[in-house]
């Protein structure tokens, strides 16, 4: 006896209240919160220096009577900036923008999806200009790796505090680490016992913070895929197995030192005052709209005795 099969009382359609799409939290990045952002009108410029160890002498004598005071000096010099502009676009087609079934919205994917890339780019560029070896003044690799037993991350990290506070009279406050390092951190005996009377919350990067010794610790928890379009996936955390101590001023200012600075044009923003711009424009020969991100920054480290670089910490 026929009778209507599942395919005769039911036609396949779009979900309107679902789809797919991997994108990664824009707290995953720490490009724009490592260093404080220097707001700038032209693309390159240059400012001014001052010799740290003029500032650091003693150099105050006793004055006899009638006698002029001690004189003394400091250097001054300039240093540059130069912000490159990056860019990416997307274009949208007349023919699929008309035949796109709902949820799809064309343009706010295209937006979301191109933010992600510039997010990616700014973070592989940070990771580049400020997390690798051969960078800061000093490099060093534990003895005893963070994910080894018998490890001792809190007092490797005093020890960078230390040497950062003797090489410049600044305390450091920021410790950025891979989200490998920061799995290895909160699972650490000697963090985890700092805490395990006093608190029944998982260990957090602010507690971790806390144990170490700075002010904030930042997880870079981002990922990059490194083949080609086409290719098969080849997927990496973008901070690898490293860690980041460094001093950071709190924003910037004039005679104000830090480890680095984040130099970012806003003429890329078409007169808007924007660090990041997102434009929509016609190509009518190509019946199509595009849509288009452009940034534009310099990840500049302004004082390498001011960072204290840990590489390959963890297996």
């Amino acid at each position: 006896m026929p009778q209507p099969t599942q395919s005769d009382v039911h036609v396949d359609a779009v979900l309107t209240n679902l789809s797919v799409a991997y994108m990664q939290d824009a707290n995953n990045f720490v490009a724009n919160t490592a260093f404080p952002v220097v707001n700038v009108n032209k693309q390159s410029d240059k400012y001014f220096t001052y010799t740290q160890a003029d500032f650091y002498r003693d150099q105050a004598q006793i004055r006899a009577d009638g006698t002029e005071s001690a004189g003394t000096g400091y250097g001054l010099s300039t240093a540059t900036y130069s912000t490159n502009v990056y860019a990416l676009h997307k274009d949208i087609g007349d023919q699929v923008r008309q035949n796109a079934d709902n949820p799809l919205n064309p343009d706010m994917d295209a937006t979301r999806f191109l933010s992600q890339q510039m997010l990616i780019r700014q973070e592989r560029d940070w990771s580049t200009s400020a997390f690798a070896t051969s960078i800061w003044d000093t490099d060093s690799t534990p003895s005893t790796l963070w994910s080894a037993s018998g490890s001792t991350p809190i007092a490797d990290v005093q020890t960078g505090i230390n040497t950062i506070l003797t090489n410049t009279g600044y305390i450091a406050n920021t410790l950025v680490v891979s989200y490998a390092v920061f799995s290895q951190l909160k699972n650490h005996s000697d963090i985890v016992d700092r805490y395990k009377y006093t608190s029944a919350d998982s260990i957090t990067p602010d507690l971790i913070a806390k144990v170490l010794g700075v002010d904030r610790l930042l997880v870079m928890s981002s990922v990059h895929n490194s083949a080609a379009e086409g290719a098969s996936a080849s997927y990496a955390q973008i901070g690898d197995k490293d860690a980041l101590l460094a001093y950071v001023a709190p924003s910037a200012g004039l005679m104000t030192p830090s480890a680095g600075y984040t130099f970012v044009w806003s003429g890329v923003g078409g007169g808007l005052g924007t660090s990041t711009a997102v434009s929509r424009f016609r190509l009518d020969h190509l019946r199509a709209d595009r849509i288009e991100i452009q940034s534009a920054w310099d990840f500049k480290i302004v004082s390498s005795a001011l960072g204290y670089f840990f590489s390959n910490v963890v297996a």
